[in-house]
């Protein structure tokens, strides 16, 4: 015990002198392991840093190998040195599965950057939404239905990348959605989770168009599970229904000087009439009370014909399809100069 602390205090504090220098440098493979290594510790932090480091300290311990067992012809300079080499290579390997579990395709990765990054919404939550889609990016060709009124269920939600596509009811167009849009969250909202439906509208693309779908049972399963999933979905329904609407109701009543507002307030321009005939005949009616009440009696007055209540036609199939806030719009504001039913081409409406 004694002997070998002797050694270790020997090495330690005296350490062996060089009796002389070499005068032959050493080989190539030396030099080149050295500079390759001093380039490898250049790195910086990050998966990426780690990349680098690790891929050019594994060459550089390989050529310390190689000088090992052809100059130094050291045994265990070269074991050590390939022992570091095949470290590298796991670390590489381990990097690279990390990369690639990381990495979320092209489509994934732009609707991340315009929608959920301005939130700061956690890679982590993203992936779980992108996983609940399977991660499948779908096709309309041009012409292409997406739904058909009355006929397509309402089994889906489904967002738009690319394209354009024409929503129209009853075969009279009412807007597009344009990429970043949802194709069908008024339908997604107008039902509950164990209720079922059609679409009310038709959906066609006017372009190519690409788009992602969450199936309607799994998307509500993750809702349910994650609270902050199940807030971030209705703040983007909710938002994208109000665009809907209120680029709806601008575009149906720019054209003439008065705008309607789709909020309820707005509904007195039509009502306004029929609450005036209401004040009038109670004017008419209060007038004969105040002459009774002064002991007078007025001379009998043959009664004024009251004005015939204009009917109001009845849209076709209105039982089947049922009436929306949208068709009652049009209805109500028909007749009206410079409305909807003024414009002859879907061209003119988007001028």
């Amino acid at each position: 015990m004694s002997a070998s602390s002797l050694s270790w205090d020997q090495a330690l504090l005296q350490p062996p002198v060089c009796d002389a220098w070499k005068d032959i440098l050493e080989g190539a493979a030396y030099h080149l392991a050295s500079c390759i290594v001093l380039l490898g510790y250049m790195g910086g932090s990050g998966i990426f840093g780690s990349l680098y480091i690790f891929g050019l300290l594994a060459p550089g311990y390989f050529c310390y190998a190689l000088w090992g067992w052809l100059g130094a012809c050291g045994l265990d300079i070269f074991i050590w040195n390939m022992l570091l080499v095949l470290a590298c290579l796991l670390q590489l390997a381990h990097l690279a599965y990390r990369l690639r579990r990381d990495t979320i395709p092209e489509e994934f990765n732009l609707l991340y950057k315009t929608m959920y990054l301005p939130l700061q919404v956690p890679l982590e939550v993203y992936k779980e939404i992108v996983k609940c889609c399977e991660e499948q990016v779908q096709s309309l060709v041009r012409d292409q239905n997406y739904a058909v009124e009355g006929k397509t269920p309402i089994d889906r939600l489904s967002l738009l990348l690319s394209g354009r596509v024409r929503v129209s009811q009853d075969g009279q167009f009412l807007h597009y959605v344009f990429p970043y849009q949802f194709l069908d969250s008024p339908e997604w909202e107008s039902l509950r989770p164990s209720e079922e439906g059609t679409f009310q509208v038709t959906l066609t693309a006017e372009t190519d168009c690409s788009f992602i779908t969450w199936p309607r049972k799994k998307l509500y399963l993750l809702l349910r599970k994650d609270r902050y999933i199940a807030r971030l979905f209705s703040s983007h329904l909710g938002y994208d229904i109000s665009e809907k609407l209120y680029s709806l109701n601008e575009k149906l009543f720019a054209k003439f000087g008065l705008h309607f507002d789709i909020r309820l307030p707005s509904l007195y321009h039509v009502l306004g009439p029929a609450s005036s005939e209401g004040e009038s005949e109670d004017c008419e009616e209060s007038s004969p009370a105040s002459g009774q009440a002064d002991g007078s009696e007025p001379p009998p007055q043959p009664p004024l014909p009251r004005p015939a209540p204009r009917p109001r036609p009845s849209r076709p199939d209105s039982d089947l399809l049922g009436e929306d806030s949208t068709s009652l719009v049009l209805e109500d504001f028909a007749e009206l100069p410079g409305s909807f039913m003024d414009y002859v081409s879907e061209g003119e409406y988007m001028k």
